[in-house]
């Protein structure tokens, strides 16, 4: 491949992932804008929330292998090169990431009420 071709990666995923490509691409979205309203809302990170969102962000890691695992045909028994770990690896982190914005959107959603309440 000689020239970097987006609508080549988009092309990929949608044929890894099938119809959960697109709810995926609009729950990441939908999860970045309500991440910035509760930044915005809070004036910053909340501490506190932050740490206990990156704790259940790791569930998230392992969430996403599953989930990639269980969309494929494919389990551990299957990773050979070194490539395969790599992308273990990414998958981990970026799950991780995606469980820990998720969780902080949530608490921050949730302590909101309470703060109303």
């Amino acid at each position: 491949m000689q020239n970097y071709d987006p609508s080549v990666f988009i092309a990929v995923l949608q044929e890894i992932l099938g119809g959960f490509f697109w709810p995926l691409v609009a729950f990441v979205i939908l999860g970045a804008l309500a991440f910035f309203y509760v930044l915005i809302r809070d004036r910053g990170l909340v501490s506190a929330r932050f740490i206990w969102s990156e704790l259940v962000g790791l569930l998230g890691g392992v969430f996403a292998i599953w989930f990639t695992f269980a969309i494929t045909s494919s389990g551990f028994a299957d990773i050979g090169g070194p490539i395969d770990w790599v992308l273990l690896i990414v998958l981990f982190v970026l799950g991780a990431i995606g469980g820990t914005i998720v969780t902080y959107v949530i608490l921050g959603l949730l302590s909101a009420r309470k703060r109303a309440a």
